[in-house]
């Protein structure tokens, strides 16, 4: 069963309105085939044969420790040819992966590409997994949780975390404890050791979990970390440098969204840019010079200018630059993002156009629901819907408490009988002066009021009556929302892989239409 984003509550008004093509100026960048033929003929103007076999180069130089699948190598050799097109995602290097999530938006990019593919058979179509190997929040990535545990490990903080290296490894001994004795137990415990071998880095970790999850859809990884592919954007980093480009461009969007929908995503910087060492520090132009913040290290205009032309590799975009490079360097036609993401690509359309990119479709990713069985059968026999799980719950619990009681029912009766007895006092007072009609509209108020605590009340002392069945709604709640959350964003993949193996990313992969936003609910 399937639940559309328009229905759920959590979902932000900026997607939705998106979705339903009310945002002004996007209307050609929702998931539509026209808009799809249409963006091939803007990025194929616009990406060159010579960009063409620098990505193919870096992705075969950057997967030389994998064993690529037939499909990757058929799709890498396409990358060459001028009707070949990429479908991206990307994420961050969370340990083994981070929350399941990170498996829905990839197979979500894999199925798109094919989708395509079977509408427009004379191109070729590349789902890509962008690596944020150059984040350097680690806190953010070195952890993940099952049911039983929760997991982390220690690193040097600072740098790009993709460069840093595996130096402790006893969280490995515990997940072996977790799920050796599950079917597809061992298969895991396997790939965790290969992953995470001391002096490995998170890099080479996460390429190679998924290469082994997603090597035979054909998906191929990239690391944006690379001089080669800096090379192409030295002219977007210097006008950020001088003229604060991006933080000028997206003024007006930012104001449209604060205005009319009460946040910005992401506040861009005016200069949006970082400069890599061993650590990953923001660049910061204060009077005529440029300074690395938390550093020693300070460049005049023309001696940081230098150092773009000769190092660009040193140079770090932060997360609303990064997807112009990503557009510079792929010839992509799509991006696959969750929410956030989505509503930070919103901002930036003004700034593709000032730099003369062509702005992808956005599509924003499926959510995944797994139940067991017996979960759903307990939701059926206590009168809920799956749909109340994913709307104002405290409301539903509520209702239900109060089903059919007498006195509630009463309360509300006498209530109205209130307001109507009100209506016909104040129509009268109307032909009377002003200070008596205040009276009345006071009085009003105040026994409204006490309505209203009666049912507070009422409500209070059945839940305590009736505390068996509130434990009970309370408790479906967190098999549905473990931790208060969503689940794909609590549990990692190897919570369902463990007993279903690669069977489960079929079924997750088959259960999902890219034509449609829509959480996915299914049974375990």
């Amino acid at each position: 069963m399937t639940i559309g984003f328009e229905n759920i509550d959590s979902i932000p008004k900026l997607v939705k309105d998106f979705l339903k093509k009310n945002l002004e100026g996007f209307q050609g960048k929702i998931f539509d085939l026209e808009n799809f033929k249409n963006q091939i003929t803007e990025k194929q103007n616009s990406y060159s044969d010579n960009k063409r076999e620098i990505l193919y180069n870096t992705i075969f130089s950057q997967n030389q420790e994998e064993q690529m699948s037939p499909k990757q190598l058929e799709f890498l050799l396409s990358l060459k040819d001028k009707n070949t097109f990429t479908i991206t995602t990307g994420h961050q290097l969370n340990l083994f992966t981070g929350s399941v999530f990170f498996v829905y938006k990839i197979l979500q990019t894999i199925k798109t590409a094919e989708f395509l593919k079977s509408n427009f058979p004379e191109f070729n179509f590349v789902p890509v997994f962008w690596m944020a190997t150059e984040d350097h929040d680690f806190d953010e990535i070195n952890h993940f949780k099952t049911r039983e545990h929760y997991y982390e490990i220690k690193g040097n903080a600072g740098g790009d975390v993709g460069n840093i290296k595996i130096d402790e490894t006893f969280f490995i001994q515990e997940f072996e404890k977790e799920f050796k004795d599950n079917l597809y137990g061992t298969e895991l415990i396997l790939w965790i050791k290969k992953a995470y071998q001391k002096g490995k880095t998170h890099t080479q970790a996460i390429r190679y979990l998924v290469n082994q999850l997603f090597s035979d859809y054909g998906l191929l990884t990239i690391d944006g970390n690379e001089k080669e592919l800096k090379n192409q954007v030295k002219d977007i980093f210097r006008k950020e440098l001088l003229s604060n480009q991006l933080f000028e461009t997206t003024k007006n969007q930012r104001k449209f969204l604060e205005v009319n929908y009460g946040k910005v995503q992401v506040n861009p910087r005016e200069i949006n840019l970082f400069y890599l060492t061993e650590t990953r520090n923001r660049i910061e132009k204060i009077g005529n010079d440029y300074f690395i913040l938390d550093t020693d290290l300070k460049f005049s205009e023309e001696e940081i200018l230098n150092e773009l032309d000769n190092h660009p590799e040193k140079f770090s975009p932060n997360a609303v630059l990064r997807p112009a490079y990503q557009e510079t360097i792929m010839p992509n036609l799509a991006y696959v993002g969750g929410n956030a993401e989505i509503m930070y690509w919103i901002e930036l359309k003004d700034y593709f156009e000032s730099i003369n990119l062509p702005f992808p479709i956005l599509i924003p990713r499926n959510s995944m629901l797994f139940l067991e069985e017996k979960t759903f059968r307990k939701i059926e026999n206590s009168g809920l819907k799956i749909e109340d799980f994913f709307g104002n719950f405290a409301e539903v619990i509520n209702q239900k408490i109060l089903d059919n009681n007498e006195i509630k029912t009463l309360l509300e009766k006498k209530e109205q009988d209130l307001i109507n007895s009100f209506s016909e006092i104040k129509t009268k007072a109307e032909q009377t002066d002003k200070t008596f009609v205040n009276l009345v509209n006071a009085e009003e108020t105040r026994q409204l009021k006490s309505f209203k605590r009666m049912q507070k009340r009422l409500l209070k002392a059945e839940k305590i009556k009736q505390s068996e069945k509130f434990d009970q709604m309370q408790n479906l709640f967190l098999k549905v929302h473990p931790g208060g959350t969503w689940q794909e964003r609590v549990f990692n993949f190897s919570v369902f892989y463990a007993d279903f193996g690669k069977q489960w990313i079929a079924d997750s992969y088959q259960l999902m239409d890219v034509q449609k936003s829509e959480l996915i609910i299914s049974f375990m």
